[in-house]
């Protein structure tokens, strides 16, 4: 009796609970993962082209790895096709050279410049000679591929006055601010060269910068005080390599007149490294030496002058007394007018950096060839 009883609850419930089930199953059929199979079969078909499944959700610190480096590669983009260009540009035979400073770079690097003068016994410049009259020694060997020659008179000027005014100079300063400023008159011509002014002590101070303006130079002359201890080398160093190393889009000649009594006593730099600044910035030294004859030290700082004005193709003058110096600023403006300028391509040329030896040879008997006395190759 209790089994069929327990039967009959049994069998009503189920009976009640029916629809139930059956409505509660089909609203929820969608939230239930679905069979192995159906993934399968829905990773099979073909994508629907109007409705694409869209990207899997990052995380903040992806989106951060992954958006920089697309924002780089795109600003970087020119600076790659500038460097791109620049590379073809230097690597190619020089057929394909497009721009003036291309072809200027190409120049440089190929070529060796020289600029000398040249002098008979009497010191006497002679502007006549041609190629055929000289012979050009590039680290011992003859030179048989000269590019160019040509006498260079009218050149625009790039000039630096250094000016020792340290207290060693203090008696014979006033006279050769006087001397200075006249040889910037006679020299530099308005709109066509330029000059700037720096004087020298225990520091280095430009008191005018590039002009082609005689009172502006004037004014930076007169500017200048005696101080105290020499940075001579310094300021040869400074100014080749701050204000005389730039490239010019147009032929110019380059020169320094150094105006001290070749003493230095508070310079980081060294001679030889002021020397080779001014080679690879290919600028021409004089020196007026301020030394009267007789003093003690005079002799030693004045080889110091004359090794800098010949190593660098220029000239060492030695004033007898104070009113000479105006003289060796005439035959500086004389030098700079008197000047020939060639190119040659030594056989053996490479871009090792090394120092090489040049030599330049007069073929008529008692001639004297002033230039400088070496170069570095390019590293590139």
């Amino acid at each position: 009796m209790y089994w069929f009883r327990s039967t009959l609850i049994f069998l009503i419930g189920a009976w009640l609970s029916a629809p139930l089930i059956a409505q509660n199953s089909g609203q929820s059929t969608e939230d239930l993962p679905s069979a192995p199979s159906a993934v399968i079969q829905k990773g099979q078909s073909p994508p629907q082209q109007d409705a694409p499944n869209p990207p899997p959700k990052q995380t903040p610190s992806q989106n951060r790895t992954q958006a920089a480096p697309t924002q780089m590669d795109s600003e970087a983009q020119p600076t790659a096709a500038e460097n791109s260009e620049a590379s073809r540009g230097a690597n190619d035979n020089g057929e394909n050279l497009q721009t003036a400073s291309d072809t200027t770079f190409r120049r440089n690097v190929n070529e060796v410049p020289v600029v000398f003068t040249v002098t008979d016994k009497h010191n006497h410049y002679v502007r006549n000679l041609s190629k055929k009259d000289f012979k050009v020694m590039d680290d011992g060997h003859p030179v048989v591929d000269i590019r160019s020659f040509r006498r260079e008179t009218e050149l625009p000027l790039r000039v630096g006055l250094l000016i020792d005014s340290s207290a060693s100079v203090r008696g014979r300063f006033k006279f050769e601010q006087e001397a200075a400023i006249e040889f910037m008159n006679q020299t530099i011509r308005p709109k066509y060269d330029q000059a700037f002014v720096l004087g020298f002590d225990s520091s280095l101070e430009i008191t005018q910068e590039f002009t082609g303006d005689s009172e502006l130079l004037s004014k930076g002359i007169r500017s200048l005080r005696p101080g105290n201890s020499t940075r001579l080398y310094d300021a040869l160093f400074y100014a080749c390599r701050e204000r005389l190393n730039e490239s010019e889009t147009t032929s110019v000649r380059k020169a320094i007149v150094l105006i001290t009594d070749g003493e230095d006593n508070s310079s980081r730099s060294t001679r030889e490294e002021a020397i080779d600044m001014a080679l690879r910035a290919n600028v021409i030294v004089y020196t007026i030496s301020t030394n009267f004859p007789g003093y003690a030290e005079s002799s030693k700082y004045d080889k110091i002058l004359q090794r800098i004005a010949d190593a660098t193709g220029g000239r060492w003058f030695e004033p007898f007394q104070v009113t000479d110096v105006a003289n060796a600023f005439s035959q500086i403006q004389a030098d700079l007018r008197s000047q020939y300028a060639l190119a040659y391509h030594p056989e053996d040329f490479k871009h090792d950096g090394r120092y090489r030896t040049i030599e330049i040879l007069a073929e008529h008997k008692g001639l004297k060839v002033h230039s400088r006395h070496g170069y570095y190759a390019p590293t590139e």
